[in-house]
This record gives C-alpha cells, structure tokens and sequence, in this order.
C-alpha cells in the first residue's frame, strides 16, 4: 500500500504548481521527496510543514537564495540552528520595517479618503442649497401665495 500524498494532492493543498515543487526539489529548498516503487513522488506530513514554511517566507519577501541558504542549514542539522535563528531574526526584523512602512501608507490613504469625503460632503451641501434655491425661486415664479408674502 502507498503511503504519502501525491505531487498532484501537495500541489492543490499548498496553492503550488506541481511546477514550483519539483523547482524547489531541484534548487534545493526541499530535500528529495521520497518516492515509491513506481519512481512517484511521495509527500509526507514532515515535507508538507516544510512546504509550508517555504510558502511563509517566500509570502513575508525572503529572497529566493536567502531560503536556500537556510534549508541548506537545516539539511546540517542542530549545529547550525544558531545560524538558522540568526537568518529568521534577521527576515522578522525586516518584515517589522515593511510592516511599519505599511501602516504608514495605509495612515496616509486613510487621510487622503477622509480629505476626499469632506470635499463630497462640501459639494453636497453646496449642491442641496443650490437644489433647494432653485425649487424656492420656482415657487416665487408660479405665484406660490406663501412665496409671495415675502
């Protein structure tokens, strides 16, 4: 009986084309994925929290030879998990900057829109006292006898 998912299962799960997984196999940010009698691919739960790591960083901009670098490490194993750390502490600090220059873009859109409502808001009110200018002067004109005591 065959165990692990196929590439086909890997790919539809994590959002990659059956493309992206052998790339990485091949570049080296997934070590060999086991395969069965058949020559096939097999996925384990193991391969898949890596894939889903991969997906993280590469989602938060690591760059693509950053990631290599760090799966290298991991093939290495616990010696170089400070090195690992160092690289991970590195990306957050990088993603806490993006993060910030984020929600200042985001503070000035939200003034930009807040302007942009009062200048509606203006033109509204302008455009309802036009409106109703209008309607009273059309009044005055028809003989209205409430107009006309004014």
């Amino acid at each position: 009986m065959e165990t692990g998912l196929t590439i086909q299962q890997v790919a539809k799960l994590t959002g990659l084309s059956i493309d992206t997984l052998r790339y990485y196999e091949r570049i080296g940010l997934l070590e060999p994925v086991g395969r069965v009698q058949n020559g096939h691919r097999r996925y384990t739960q193991h391969d898949l929290a890596w894939i889903d790591l991969l997906i993280r960083l590469r989602n938060t901009g690591m760059p693509r030879a950053q990631m290599v670098r760090f799966a290298q490490l991991r093939r290495q194993g616990a010696a170089t998990a400070t090195e690992r750390r160092i690289i991970l502490e590195e990306h957050q600090r990088s993603l806490e900057q993006r993060v910030q220059a984020m929600e200042q873009h985001m503070a000035a859109l939200q003034q930009k829109i807040a302007r942009i409502k009062e200048v509606e808001a203006q033109r509204d009110a302008a455009s309802h006292a036009v409106h109703t200018f209008e309607q009273s002067e059309a009044s005055v004109s028809a003989g209205d006898p409430e107009t006309k005591k004014l």
